[in-house]
């Protein structure tokens, strides 16, 4: 159980969005802290992946999104790829080799 004070704005938003989707206050209220919580994993895995502290897909699986969202939210935030010339040479060389009978 958590307890807050809340300012009157943000109760009567509580308030408008229970009466829209035929909730009562707690589900409402996890709802919207579900929401924030996943919103602030995607944002604070993609800036970790943007300083080079993830992988893209290490960031996805913090973030609990798939590989593609994760592209796709870096991208849309203009978040530079960690993808060097040595990952290109690596991946090129992986390439390849799979492809030679």
């Amino acid at each position: 159980m958590v307890g807050t004070r809340l300012s009157k704005e943000l109760v009567h938003d509580i308030e408008q969005i229970e009466r829209i989707e035929h909730s009562d206050r707690s589900t409402t209220v996890r709802k919207l802290l579900g929401k924030a919580i996943a919103g602030w994993k995607l944002e604070h895995s993609a800036r970790l992946y943007g300083q080079s502290k993830l992988t893209l897909a290490r960031a996805a699986k913090e973030a609990g999104t798939s590989i593609w969202e994760m592209m796709d939210f870096v991208r849309r935030h203009k978040i530079p790829a960690q993808y060097d010339l040595e990952d290109f040479n690596q991946d090129m060389k992986m390439l390849n080799r799979r492809l030679r009978p």
